[in-house]
């Protein structure tokens, strides 16, 4: 099975400025995944996708093993992130020569992800007919019961509705919220122009709460510096 994993990190972040290399836990942000990726055993290659030199510099003493140089078209704030991991996958098999049949893509932002949080995603899609699997952590609220939405008169109304009320946050379906901490894809499902993040192939790979911080913003950088610094102190 030849497997890669994509680490992809823009040099320029609107809401906090060169958060991919800002040390955490003695380290470069962007460093935590590639360990990551490193550690879990499964893929041929480890490949880093960025518009910045200064990012493709600090990840190749990390252990990436190929460091991809993204265009700007790919790299702006309103760019999705498929095309960049479809150029990255492309742009190793060009140069390796043999395609990859799993990929998977993993978040800079998700340090508190667990090696075995990347080894799981990936058995479940190998082992089962999803063409993807999405990491995703319980929602703490229900668009059954608590998120509310507005409609042209400006009242608020439930987002989804059942035949009945819900008058406990327990007794909604349970639902959960994409943590973008992982994903895997198999390589038709990724490069199928029909793709959409979440589909009828689309498998969920449950993780911990604890695990599935998404660095965005000050706040979230200050949550996993307390958390390692935890961690640290009782290992």
């Amino acid at each position: 099975m030849n497997r890669i994993a994509v680490i992809c990190a823009r040099g320029a972040s609107k809401g906090l400025a060169g958060k991919n290399i800002r040390p955490l836990g003695g380290r470069p942000l962007i460093a935590h995944t590639i360990v990551q990726a490193r550690e879990a055993g499964l893929f041929t290659c480890v490949a880093v996708s960025s518009d910045s030199r200064q990012i493709l510099a600090i990840a190749r003493p990390w252990g990436a093993d190929q460091l991809i140089e993204r265009p700007a078209e790919l790299a702006a704030d309103t760019a999705p992130k498929i095309p960049a991991i479809r150029h990255c996958v492309e742009a190793v098999e060009a140069r390796t020569g043999a395609p990859f049949d799993t990929i998977c893509d993993l978040a800079v932002t998700s340090p508190l992800r667990a090696v075995a949080d990347v080894r799981g995603a990936v058995a479940l899609l190998e082992g089962g007919n999803a063409g993807s699997v999405l990491s995703a952590t319980p929602s703490r609220h229900s668009p059954y019961f608590s998120i509310v939405e507005l409609d042209a008169a400006g009242k608020t109304h439930l987002c989804k509705r059942r035949d009945g009320p819900v008058v406990r946050r327990q007794d909604a379906p349970l639902c959960f919220d994409l943590n973008g901490a992982v994903y895997v894809w198999t390589r038709a499902a990724l490069f199928d122009e029909r793709l959409s993040v979440v589909g009828d192939g689309s498998a969920l790979y449950e993780m911990p709460e604890e695990r599935a911080l998404d660095i965005d913003t000050e706040m979230d950088f200050r949550v996993a510096e307390l958390v390692m610094t935890e961690a640290g102190a009782r290992a």
